[in-house]
């Protein structure tokens, strides 16, 4: 059975997209940590990331420092924050999320997050990425 991302991918759950490609999708998770928290995430469904092909994975970590420069453009925070749990979903992604301090990288923060919350800032991100040129953001 298909992963609960590649259902979002594929269109059959709702997603608030931030960046589409040929490999990569990045949008928000449903139960942010702090806004702005959103996964970047292959297409291909693997489920441990050190299995995932190189050459994807170097395109993963690419798209994840183009969106971390948006995030910090967005909220500016200290850091951006990069985990890479696996154990939720059986599915290789990145939680990127906006920081002050290390506390804010606590699971036990998330809060589940209505839809039009999550379409705002997903616009927020994507016009950050657009004005950096970034095309994969304009859909």
């Amino acid at each position: 059975m298909a992963s609960i991302f590649t259902q979002i991918i594929n269109g059959d759950l709702p997603g608030h997209f931030i960046w589409k490609d040929d490999k990569v999708v990045a949008f928000m998770t449903i139960a942010p940590i702090k806004p702005g928290h959103c996964l970047v995430i292959p297409k291909e469904e693997v489920d441990h990331w050190d299995d995932v092909p190189e050459a994807t994975a170097t395109h993963l970590t690419l798209v994840a420092q183009k969106i971390a420069k948006a995030l910090k453009a967005v909220y500016k925070p200290k850091r951006v924050g990069v985990m890479v749990a696996g154990i939720e979903v059986p599915h290789t992604h990145y939680h990127l999320v906006p920081i002050n301090e290390i506390a804010d990288l606590d699971f036990a923060l998330q809060k589940q997050t209505d839809s039009e919350t999550l379409a705002a800032e997903a616009q927020r991100i994507r016009a950050a990425l657009a004005e950096s040129g970034y095309s994969e953001a304009e859909f």
